[in-house]
């Protein structure tokens, strides 16, 4: 990320021991600074109750709002509200974790940047699949999309072909997923232990 927004960040070492509460507006200039974001635009509130610890600090967020993000049929923008609830420990150790909720804080460190632990937990609010409501799309590029998926046909790469080619003769292989199954995104899946919600 660029340099550094003090608005997101907190000094902890003169924090007392006990319960602290912040509040995070988080608007469009939040996603302008970082590269390749998912998200180009939003507008969210965070509320972090951080307890302090003798040997830790325990943050539990709150996140409420909006983002723009692209629509998966017609790839215009849309609007998608988002919410959630999470946890992240801040442990005072030196050495490193590979632990997803747990993010190690060093005997030379004496405050946390909280921005990229704020966009990680925003993307992760997000649903796998954003479209826009029934009748809202892009018509016109939606007619560009349904284009290329006959040229694609035409092309042999109808996915229908694709699964029985692909998956009909693999005999030796693992139990193939029900097709009712949700599909889970893989950027969501290895993020999906921040919600402290799931089982």
């Amino acid at each position: 990320m660029a340099k550094t927004d003090r608005a997101f960040v907190i000094p902890f070492v003169g924090l007392k021991i006990g319960m602290h509460t912040y509040e995070f507006e988080i608007a469009n200039a939040f996603f302008e600074q970082v590269e390749y974001s998912l998200i180009e635009k939003g507008n969210v509130r965070v509320t972090l109750n951080l307890e302090k610890k003798e040997t830790m600090m325990i943050g539990d967020f709150s996140i409420e709002g909006s983002i723009e993000a692209s629509c998966g049929l017609c790839n215009g923008p849309v609007n998608v509200e988002i919410e959630g609830e999470y946890q992240l420990i801040f442990k005072f150790d030196d050495k490193p974790t590979d632990d997803e909720t747990l993010i190690i804080v060093y005997p030379v460190e004496f405050e946390i940047d909280l921005r990229e632990n704020l966009l990680e937990l925003i993307t992760v609010s997000l649903p796998s699949r954003t479209v826009h409501p029934e009748g809202e799309c892009d018509e016109e590029m939606l007619e560009i999309l349904n284009e290329y998926r006959v040229n694609a046909d035409d092309e042999d790469f109808e996915e229908d072909n694709f699964e029985d080619e692909d998956f009909d003769d693999a005999e030796d292989t693992e139990e193939e997923p029900d097709e009712d199954d949700d599909f889970i995104d893989p950027r969501w899946a290895a993020l999906k232990g921040l919600n402290k919600d799931k089982d």
